[in-house]
């Protein structure tokens, strides 16, 4: 299988991690204003899994590191599997409230308090689990990241006095959505073996461990979706019938975002080899800011802010970028 054997290319990693975390969510921006958050995230949880299984196919079984795919599959213990489709089923929670909140608050909200909160409880998380990196930089980091989920939630809050609307609600679901979200990446790493060109017997692959992970997201889709679409958070209920009347577009953006988001899941993973789980996690949170820039400058969802709201955004912006650095240094 294809494994990172630099620190250097499991930075880049993680920047394409970044990149991808924080890009997926414009798929749903670009499907129908009519086309329910709840029905985007079926198609979303198959692209999620469709990606898994391709990239274990390919990437995870070529090459003579590692155990490939199938074979590694077959020999894993039951507590390995159930860490990784636990991790998913987390993450499931998670997600489905996240995209929640981006209907409500947009991405320039959603992303910043939810997945910055998620970056601070799983840096501290998987650090306590493996402690790879300096301490002090790895944490001053995570304090700046903190600093600047208030700075946005600030922004936010103004913005909605202006526009006579109650911010409680998406704020609420991100905040609920981070917390859950910042566990869910323990327990696939606990899933796998800790040298990726050594494998353990029992453990599982980055690629396996993927691929599982993506199992736990699909069968708890099939509770916590299903539950919203019958009570919503917002809107009429939904059932099958709303699933199959949707355009091909919809669909395809839906599995679009679902792939993009795996990918970057896959790389943060294949990452964590050589920079270990705090640091590909952290980094790769790093999405939050690119997920900013498209809110605030592409989808203009602060457009209208009163004045000292800008500033306060470019502030955030450069927090966090700050933040991030120290993480990456933290190495």
């Amino acid at each position: 299988m294809f494994i990172i054997d630099q620190y250097p290319l499991a930075v880049i990693f993680c920047i394409v991690t970044m990149l991808a975390w924080g890009s997926w969510a414009n798929t749903q921006k670009l499907a129908s204003p009519t086309w329910r958050f709840e029905l985007f995230y079926w198609d979303y949880v198959f692209g999620i899994l469709i990606f898994a299984l391709l990239f274990a196919l390919t990437a995870g079984s070529i090459g003579v590191e590692g155990r490939p795919f199938l074979e590694d599959l077959d020999q894993a213990s039951l507590g390995n599997l159930s860490y990784a489709f636990l991790g998913g089923v987390l993450f499931n929670a998670a997600n489905i409230l996240l995209v929640a909140a981006i209907t409500i608050a947009g991405m320039s909200v959603a992303f910043p308090v939810g997945i910055g909160l998620a970056l601070a409880i799983g840096v501290v998380v998987n650090y306590l689990d493996s402690p790879v990196g300096d301490a002090g930089l790895l944490f001053t980091g995570v304090a700046l990241v903190a600093l600047a989920i208030l700075l946005n939630a600030r922004a936010y809050q103004r913005l909605s006095q202006t526009r006579n609307k109650v911010p409680a609600k998406g704020l609420l679901l991100a905040i609920v959505a981070g917390c859950l979200m910042g566990l869910f990446y323990k327990y696939v790493a606990l899933s796998m073996f800790p040298d990726f060109s050594n494998p353990l017997p029992g453990k599982l692959s980055p690629y396996s461990a993927v691929f599982v992970f993506a199992n736990g997201i699909l069968v708890s889709n099939f509770v916590f979706n299903t539950l919203l679409m019958r009570k919503p958070i917002e809107g009429e209920p939904l059932n099958l019938k709303s699933y199959l009347q949707g355009h091909r577009k919809n669909h395809v953006m839906g599995i679009l975002g679902g792939v993009i988001w795996c990918i970057g899941m896959s790389f943060s993973i294949l990452a964590s080899d050589k920079a270990g789980p705090a640091i590909s996690y952290g980094l790769g949170q790093g999405a939050t800011v690119v997920a900013a820039l498209w809110g605030i400058y592409i989808w203009k969802e602060f457009r209208g802010a009163p004045k000292g709201v800008p500033a306060m955004l470019n502030l955030m912006l450069l927090v966090y970028a700050a933040g991030l650095s120290l993480i990456v240094l933290a190495r």
